[in-house]
């Protein structure tokens, strides 16, 4: 609990706010198990309840570094040395890259593991391309596993990873599923190893809310949940009429304060819009007051010192008068 308060406290905004809590519900085993169900294909048609028992102790959320050489750390525990996740050293990696959410999950035969991470994103990012960073991050899953997960040259102990991308105010629901494939050029060798050890999942939820059915099921869930017009009682009695996901106290109130947040993000935007609207009036009012001394005969130099506008201000407004004439 000091952990997760600290997380919420840590954030700057209400933006960084919302996407805390966002993580913090994504990062619920219910919604874990359902997001399973539609993403991988061990617990495709499984009842989501029954899919909660294989996800492995908590998810990490917001801690585990994605960068080279800092996903793993080393420690000491009972004389043996042990590679986990890195998530002791929040303070001496601030301001890294993480991973939004990671976690183990045992598969149906009891034995084997499969590293799951979930992103989410508010868009599509216009900076660069989706894809691009989810493959660098499915490979950091892999590469990570040295030393963690298997050890000098047991690459058949790798283990299948799922990197499962989650894009909000999409124009479509959309799913897709990026995955390794084998095509013979010559010959017909089989090469052995594993063609699943690699898995992208891209999820686009849609501005408006789907009805709920088989094909848009999981993405009715998210888009209810990280909905910012839904209140807290629509998204509750979705969460818990039609998926049946017991609500506990701190869901609830994850819900409830990324509700709030959400209203003052949408209150902001609107302030922030009428600000540059009332910019734009004033910017409007100070270029008809140029023009008027200009036509007056006063020189741009005496403008821009008597009404302190920059002179280059003053110059372009005549410009744009000798242009119009």
């Amino acid at each position: 609990m000091d952990t997760e308060i600290k997380n919420a406290v840590k954030a700057s905004d209400q933006d960084a706010q919302y996407d805390d809590r966002a993580k913090r519900i994504l990062g619920q085993k219910y919604i874990l198990a359902h997001i399973l169900v539609k993403s991988v294909d061990e617990f495709k048609d499984m009842n989501p309840r029954d899919v909660v028992k294989y996800i492995e102790g908590d998810p990490i959320i917001s801690k585990v570094p994605v960068e080279p050489g800092l996903t793993n750390v080393s420690m000491e525990k009972d004389g043996q040395r042990i590679v986990g996740f890195n998530t002791e050293n929040e303070e001496i990696n601030e301001g890294l890259v993480r991973f939004d959410i990671v976690f183990y999950v045992r598969m149906k035969d009891g034995l084997s593991q499969i590293i799951i991470n979930i992103e989410a994103q508010k868009d599509e990012p216009t900076g660069y391309d989706i894809l691009n960073r989810a493959i660098f991050y499915v490979s950091r899953l892999v590469s990570s596993q040295k030393e963690r997960d298997f050890v000098n040259t047991n690459y058949d102990d790798i283990k299948r990873v799922f990197s499962i991308w989650i894009c909000m105010n999409m124009e479509e629901n959309s799913m897709n599923y990026i995955h390794l494939e084998n095509d013979s050029i010559i010959g017909s060798h089989q090469w052995s190893g594993k063609l699943d050890l690699l898995n992208i999942v891209l999820i686009g939820l849609s501005t408006v809310l789907p009805e709920h059915n088989d094909e848009y099921e999981l993405h009715r869930l998210l888009g209810a949940l990280l909905s910012m017009e839904l209140s807290i009682d629509e998204k509750l009695k979705i969460i818990e009429n039609e998926y049946e996901i017991p609500i506990e106290d701190n869901f609830r109130e994850d819900v409830s304060v990324m509700c709030n947040l959400s209203q003052g993000i949408r209150e902001k935007g609107r302030e922030e819009g009428r600000e540059e609207g009332r910019k734009e009036g004033r910017n409007q009012r100070d270029r008809e007051k140029i023009e008027d001394m200009l036509k007056d005969g006063k020189s741009p130099q005496a403008i821009a010192d008597f009404c302190n506008y920059p002179l280059k201000l003053v110059q372009e407004v005549q410009k744009s008068m000798l242009v119009v004439r």
